[in-house]
């Protein structure tokens, strides 16, 4: 079925208040401001749940009895009508368990509020690098379960939906957890429909310092492998339980993915591991901690796929470390550096492993895969 947003926004600004949940066309439903002001108790500080620069995200109980996140946006925020309408269009015609389900949007006036499922465990930035007060301590199965979950949504997204899509904002504020810690990708607003034919996209810079693939923050040259930058980044933060955003380490106030590469070096790699994680199979935690140094490598071809990256999680493979090359990091104030005839900011302690950023064809992926890793003998 076709679906039209901004027919959606037509339709849901002249809503009265008593026409103002019907079901609108692919099942998204049309709220009234005053049911989700209800739904809220009026908007109540003790009903929100999260926020950033987007908006406020509050927990609130519609009429049928559902508990149900709902986010408004905020009239300063950078999402604009655009942005809105385009999260509610994609959203409303993908599911997967280990995405977000969108139940339904308002859209009165100026208010722009999108309602979905609730998580109980809230996001991933709460629950694991949250403050002391919201902290949940997770073990390595539950840590692995999150990485793989959310590795698989992001496959889908990138492999699947129709048409494809590059989420452009990974972060762990964006991994939300149900009652039972499974992961799921919220936040569709910076998202970028990706068609077949198309190696990449130049658009506006848009996502969180910290996770920005360095090609992407400098170039402005959007390929799905800016997401699988930025999931290295959060494998990263879930095995250490530290933020890359927050975190800095060492006298050189190294950010997380040097300071990764550095113990690697140095031959300390599993130094990076959570001290909350008293017991861990040390060969899957070593696995996971190279995958993520393969995700975030500078130079965009050398990184695998994400179909790749949920097959090196979830099997037992020996990495082949001689192909590994040095990570990429975006600083907001680090000056451009010409390789291989393209800028980037891809500041790091050595020149090794920077080339000039190009999407290399699929038969290049396979073969940079295989050789990348091997499969052991059951």
């Amino acid at each position: 079925m076709s679906f039209s947003c901004f027919g959606v926004f037509n339709s849901c600004k002249t809503k009265t208040a008593t026409q103002s949940e019907e079901i609108a066309p692919n099942n998204v439903r049309l709220f009234s401001y005053n049911s989700l002001r209800s739904a809220t108790r009026d908007f109540h500080p003790s009903n929100r749940i999260g926020g950033g620069g987007f908006g406020v995200v509050y927990r609130g109980v519609l009429r049928d009895g559902t508990y149900a996140a709902i986010k408004c946006l905020s009239a300063e925020s950078k999402q604009g009508t655009d942005e809105f309408l385009t999260e509610v269009n994609m959203i409303s015609n993908i599911q997967h368990s280990n995405l977000v389900e969108l139940i339904g949007c308002c859209v009165e006036g100026s208010n722009r509020i999108l309602v979905y499922e609730y998580l109980e465990n809230n996001s991933l930035a709460n629950t694991l690098l949250g403050s002391k007060g919201k902290h949940v301590a997770l073990d390595w199965p539950t840590r692995a379960a999150i990485c793989v979950g959310t590795a698989s949504g992001l496959t889908f997204l990138h492999e699947e939906a129709e048409p494809r899509i590059v989420h452009r904002d990974i972060k762990a504020s964006n991994i939300l957890l149900d009652g039972s810690f499974h992961p799921k990708i919220g936040d569709f607003g910076l998202a970028k429909l990706f068609p077949d034919n198309v190696t990449h996209i130049s658009t506006r810079v848009a996502g969180t310092v910290g996770y920005l693939a360095p090609e992407y923050a400098l170039l402005g040259q959007l390929t799905k492998k800016a997401d699988v930058y930025s999931f290295g980044v959060l494998v990263l933060e879930i095995v250490s339980g530290r933020s890359s955003s927050k975190a800095a380490f060492g006298e050189d106030l190294l950010v997380l993915v040097e300071w990764a590469w550095k113990l690697r070096e140095e031959g300390r790699l599993l130094d990076i591991v959570d001290p909350e994680l008293a017991k861990y199979p040390e060969n899957e935690v070593m696995r996971f901690i190279k995958v993520a140094l393969f995700c975030i490598q500078a130079a965009s071809h050398q990184r695998p796929n994400m179909k790749q990256v949920v097959a090196m999680l979830s099997k037992d493979v020996t990495l082949n470390e001689k192909l590994l090359t040095e990570p990429g990091v975006y600083r907001a104030h680090t000056s451009r550096k010409m390789v291989g005839g393209s800028s980037l900011a891809a500041s790091s302690s050595a020149d090794k492993g920077k080339q000039s950023v190009n999407l290399s064809a699929t038969s290049i992926q396979s073969e940079i895969y295989e050789s990348m890793t091997q499969m052991l003998p059951r």
